[in-house]
């Protein structure tokens, strides 16, 4: 499934009056079926403490269920403010090991403007599991969830880092 086809699913989905809390889990279930590369997928939220909760997620349970702002691959993404396509997560200084059995990870922002609301974290274990049209794809995605977020101004993630 292409990020548009999830990004259409998950309009529909909107459109019958879903929460946002029930849309990001069923944007991280068809996130993780859309490739069977994929070993772990979830959402981690930005706070206005800076710090990353983790939402849902498929896949084994971590640790790493709050993230500073600059620490690991995550945490980095949102200090940097960009997309990280970690290939070999063993060549990352700043790597936090969630899983022995992890190859490669891919971050994505849920962003619009200065507002980071989150973001999807993919681990694969698989090394360079994340190619061009991967990334293309779940970018599309985030940029989707992001709007969604900006257009509910009740939303939890009104937060700029």
């Amino acid at each position: 499934m292409t990020g548009n086809e999830i990004c259409a699913r998950l309009r529909e989905s909107l459109d019958s009056g879903i929460s946002i809390d029930k849309l990001l889990t069923e944007a991280v279930e068809l996130i993780h079926e859309s490739n069977d590369r994929y070993h772990w997928t979830g959402i981690y939220e930005l706070f206005p403490d800076n710090i990353l909760r983790l939402g849902p997620f498929v896949g084994t349970p971590t640790n790493h269920v709050f993230i500073a702002v600059g620490e690991g691959v995550c945490g980095s993404a949102v200090a940097e403010r960009c997309t990280k396509n970690v290939p070999d997560v063993t060549k990352e200084p700043n790597y936090l090991a969630c899983s022995s059995e992890t190859k490669s990870e891919l971050v994505v922002l849920i962003s619009k403007g200065d507002h980071i609301y989150g973001q999807i974290d993919i681990d694969s274990h698989d090394i360079d599991a994340f190619n061009e049209d991967c990334v293309s794809d779940i970018e599309e995605i985030a940029n989707w969830l992001a709007a969604v977020y900006e257009s509910h101004s009740d939303s939890r993630f009104q937060t700029t880092a």
